[in-house]
């Protein structure tokens, strides 16, 4: 795949389909960091005495609905770039066509939610087609939906002979195609194993040590014997988390568990909350985040490596009192020399809610298409790329 720096775009048209499927409401963006993210590849085509029309999708629509608008991502857009931006209330028509063609350097084009049209889920070739005419230059810079095959970023690559992968699509295959050197661990969190059962494999081979933390940490504890309560588990998993436990011994490698955990007697209490070691947990104790012993005793091995990737909460961190090992964490992640690469979805927003998400090595805008990767698997976007070469 080429990138955007391989290609002369001075003077140019750019179609780029960017991921700013963001929470919104009563018009209002309530986390703009997937639009951010999509800056420094604007600024670099502007730069270029570039015009851009800007594809994206939002939310999961039922044909045309003004709820899921991108209205409100052109109001936010009008606010940081000083250039005339035009708006489209539609994809395909010949009039939005035609003010793309129309557009001076520097100015920018935003069309209307691409899946208000059913055909860019059925990575329909004509609705590409008609897509392509906007542009000279396809740019992809979508890295949410590059686990896909949709017409905007699928399809669509038939119909360009000039085509390239943009800054932050360059960025998260940089940081998150693994660093298979020496001294690099792992945080899996979250709550089902059955969710990261490819990346813990992948890990197995590729890291040098695996933290495990959130729900599934009580799956793993329950394998090798431990009572864990009435906290959540997978007991379709149990057979599976005793054989990468197994696994990881024989391999010589090191799968860190906690030794203590956060407890209540239900997940929204604020009160009767309390810490007990792995082994004294009783019959009616619910397991909601990581004890202190367990966080010191993370920090203390992840200061010994050189890199860390973190995918999913260590917590119930939608209740600030099961929050505090992903606080502390993070915290101490951002000061430490250690590189730390976040690995998308509710890490991200973990993060995000107790704190900031500025100081970090890499932030990753996807969910699935980051815990695609990070399991050592392709793309869609990849594949499509070959596809259509």
């Amino acid at each position: 795949m080429k990138h955007l720096k391989d290609l002369n775009i001075k003077n140019k048209t750019l179609l780029i389909r960017f991921d700013y499927n963001v929470p919104i409401e009563d018009y209002k963006i309530l986390n703009d960091f997937r639009i951010k993210s999509s800056f420094d590849t604007i600024n670099y085509c502007l730069k270029n005495n570039a015009s851009i029309v800007i594809i994206s999708h939002l939310g999961r629509p039922d044909g045309f609905n003004e709820n899921f608008s991108l209205k409100p991502i052109y109001e936010y857009l009008k606010k940081y770039f000083d250039n005339k931006i035009y708006f489209s209330n539609d994809c395909i028509s010949q009039n939005s066509i035609e003010i793309s063609r129309k557009l001076k350097p520097l100015q920018i084009h935003l069309l209307e939610n691409l899946r208000f049209y059913k055909e860019e889920i059925d990575n329909d070739t004509t609705f590409a087609e008609k897509l392509s005419k906007h542009a000279d230059i396809y740019v992809c810079d979508s890295f949410g939906t590059s686990h896909r095959s949709h017409a905007s970023n699928s399809k669509i690559l038939k119909f360009f002979n000039h085509k390239c992968i943009g800054l932050l699509v360059a960025k998260e295959f940089k940081y998150l195609e693994v660093n298979k050197s020496k001294k690099n661990g792992v945080i899996i969190g979250g709550a089902k194993i059955s969710t990261k059962i490819k990346m813990i494999n992948y890990f197995l081979n590729n890291s040098d040590m695996i933290f495990i933390g959130g729900a599934m940490l009580f799956t793993f504890l329950k394998s090798k014997g431990f009572n864990v309560g009435k906290s959540k588990v997978e007991n379709d998993m149990l057979e599976e988390a005793e054989n990468i436990y197994t696994k990881s011994v024989l391999m010589n490698k090191k799968i860190i568990l906690p030794i203590d955990v956060v407890c209540a007697k239900d997940s929204i209490s604020s009160k009767n909350i309390y810490t007990k070691n792995i082994n004294d947990i009783s019959d009616t104790d619910i397991g909601l985040d990581i004890g202190p012993k367990t966080i010191n005793l993370f920090m203390s091995k992840i200061s010994k490596l050189k890199t860390i990737i973190w995918n999913g909460p260590l917590g119930y961190f939608e209740n600030k009192n099961f929050a505090n090992g992903t606080i502390k964490i993070g915290n101490f992640l951002e000061k430490s020399e250690v590189s730390t690469i976040i690995g998308g979805g509710d890490t991200v927003s973990a993060l995000e809610k107790y704190g900031s998400i500025k100081n970090f090595t890499h932030v990753s805008t996807g969910g699935g298409a980051s815990l695609k990767l990070l399991s050592g698997e392709k793309l869609n976007l990849n594949k499509s790329w070959e596809m259509y070469k």
